[in-house]
């Protein structure tokens, strides 16, 4: 158990500790949302963190190489199924359910994709292209805004900050799952 499979682990307990803020606004709805953004902001820095030192230590593991990414998707959608379900934005749920619903598609879609070339012939290991790290930058930044723009932004009641990360989310999301579907459409065929 090296300090990057720890800090995965540290993402893995602090991110559903973030939700329950959200979906039970304990100790008042400021309290609860500052409580989420500083759990969701750490567990955000540990999915940094984490690849980093074990790239530079070599402490790469297949423990790590299967719980990062699922701890990455795991702190990102289950706080927006949360968020979605939170009485807190009943004013977003609308499209926040359908933006939701594109990212649960897109990392379907992508991890499916990513296991067919791995499994392929030439075995190849799909790493994430710069459009995939600016993707889970709009999210987490997304996430955020959702979180704490009530209390940052409290006199704008249209909500301009959380409708346009929502729509650059959205964007990212969509933009990024079709340049990694181009390059490897080759390995879908369904002839095969």
């Amino acid at each position: 158990m090296n300090l990057p499979n720890k800090l995965t682990l540290a993402r893995v307990i602090m991110a559903p500790i973030a939700m329950v803020f959200i979906m039970f606004p304990i100790g008042g709805e400021t309290t609860a949302r500052i409580l989420a953004a500083v759990l969701f902001a750490l567990t955000a820095l540990t999915d940094m963190l984490d690849g980093k030192i074990a790239r530079k230590y070599n402490l790469i593991t297949n423990f790590g190489k299967f719980l990062d990414p699922l701890a990455d998707k795991f702190m990102v959608i289950g706080m927006l199924v949360v968020m979605c379900a939170s009485p807190m934005y009943a004013f977003f749920r609308n499209v926040l359910v359908w933006v939701t619903l594109l990212v649960i598609l897109r990392e379907l879609a992508i991890t499916s994709m990513r296991l067919l070339v791995a499994s392929s012939e030439q075995k190849i290991v799909v790493a994430a292209s710069w459009l995939g790290k600016v993707k889970t930058v709009a999210q987490i930044v997304c996430i955020l805004v959702l979180i704490l723009e009530p209390l940052l932004l409290f006199f704008d009641t249209l909500h301009l900050a959380a409708w346009a990360a929502i729509a650059f989310m959205g964007i990212m999301t969509v933009w990024s799952g079709v340049s990694y579907l181009k390059s490897y459409i080759s390995f879908i065929d369904p002839n095969e």
